[in-house]
């Protein structure tokens, strides 16, 4: 078994740490955490940098905590932020640790001598009082320490609040609790917390003399340079009902080839030695996408389930002409509506479409599909109209069996041309 400092160096995922943590980590055995904002109610594929650190750290035989932000997030964590952000009420903030905390119950073993714990710091700061905290806790990290940390340094020019500066203390102080009551050893995070997690290990050594580790993890990128995992229409979530599995695992599918193999080293389970074979398969034939459609199935099935992975393989052969008519007709709505997003829309009378609409009506008239009933009747005689992945003729006829999930008709032309009726 690698220990965990080889494993995070092997697939790229090394990026900082303090002297001593190589060695502290080399047979296992130590307990380490990671802090999740808790900003939404879904964590974003972004964050499965970190839950893969921790699933790491797990595998190498080590104890992962996962602290949810409760206090830090009614404060706001400055790091990478140009502006103040806007804090959250404690009903909504709650609502968001909870839907995160479940997320992250997917990922983790919480069973063993290793088993995983979730933490929320909110627990032992609801009862620290402010004097208290700047009395016990602040006289011993000075102004220009403060300072000098890059997420402090790169607001100063255009203003902070006090309560974004003192973030850096009360994420120390989480260490610093963690490691006194919860022996834990190491905080891990993103290179952009690298001054938030030494403030911790500053403290713990100035409070009470103690060690401890920090290591950090690059913050992931495509090879062009934008942010991994934003795309036109927003975040990549965790959370089906933000991002469909359908979408969730087109995105992956569609990873440049520069960025697959970076990506499958932090993203998958699988070894150095599987992942090192799929790439070299892939550099053989790229244009099969064999490394995107491994990268896609394993971690689609990993974040949603092997149902919703076999949901979004049959919709994706849907769009991309492979599919059964039986295949399409077994999408239901949410799915159809996502994989033939963007194309044209045309309605009609669902009681005129069951009682048997003919297809040149449909196609023309009705719909709008087609410019003309004589347009319809030229593609008809052509063999080049599809209903629902099913070639037609003229003599096709509607029924309230043709419906996708009860609602939905797919016209097409050729191979590519879509047309989507909705029947209400």
């Amino acid at each position: 078994m690698n220990n965990f400092v080889e494993e995070l160096r092997w697939r790229g995922m090394l990026h900082d740490m303090v002297p001593g943590t190589e060695e502290i980590l080399a047979n296992g055995g130590v307990s380490g955490y990671i802090g999740f904002d808790p900003s939404a109610d879904s964590l974003g594929i972004g964050n499965m940098v970190q839950v893969m650190t921790l699933t790491h750290f797990q595998r190498t035989g080590n104890k992962p905590i996962a602290l949810v932000g409760g206090a830090t997030g009614m404060v706001g964590d400055p790091s990478g932020k140009s502006a103040e952000r806007n804090l959250l009420d404690v009903d909504l903030l709650q609502h968001n640790l909870d839907c995160q905390r479940k997320q992250l119950e997917k990922f983790l073993d919480f069973e063993g001598k290793n088993a995983a714990q979730i933490v929320n710091n909110y627990d032992w700061f609801k009862d620290f009082d402010f004097l208290g905290f700047i009395r016990d806790v602040g006289k011993h990290i000075s102004i220009n320490y403060m300072l000098a940390k890059d997420s402090v340094k790169n607001r100063l020019e255009h203003g902070m609040s006090f309560t974004e500066f003192s973030y850096q203390l009360i994420q120390g102080y989480d260490f610093y609790h963690l490691w006194k009551h919860h022996g834990c050893m190491i905080q891990m995070g993103g290179s952009d917390q690298w001054g938030n997690i030494t403030t911790g290990t500053e403290l713990i050594r100035r409070l009470e003399g103690g060690e401890a580790y920090a290591l950090t993890t690059p913050l992931i990128k495509k090879a062009d340079g934008s942010k991994f995992g934003k795309t036109e229409g927003g975040n990549i979530w965790l959370d089906p009902a933000r991002t469909s599995p359908y979408k969730f695992y087109q995105f992956l599918l569609n990873t440049a080839d520069g960025d697959v193999g970076n990506y499958m080293r932090v993203f998958s389970t699988k070894g150095r030695e599987e992942i090192e074979a799929i790439e070299a398969e892939h550099n053989q034939a790229p244009h099969m996408r064999n490394m995107q459609r491994a990268l896609a199935d394993e971690l689609t099935a990993r974040v949603h389930s092997t149902s919703d992975l076999e949901k979004a393989v049959s919709a994706s052969e849907v769009l991309f002409g492979r599919a059964t008519s039986e295949a399409l007709m077994a999408l239901d709505e949410a799915t159809m509506l996502d994989v033939f997003e963007g194309v044209p829309q045309g309605r009609v009378s669902k009681d005129a479409l069951n009682g048997g609409m003919n297809i040149v009506d449909l196609l023309s008239a009705e719909s709008g599909f087609l410019s003309s009933n004589g347009e319809a009747r030229r593609a008809l005689k052509e063999n080049s109209i599809s209903v629902n992945k099913t070639k037609v003729d003229d003599a096709f006829a509607t029924s309230s069996d043709d419906l996708i999930a009860g609602k939905y008709l797919l016209l097409q032309r050729g191979k590519k041309n879509y047309f989507l009726v909705i029947a209400e």
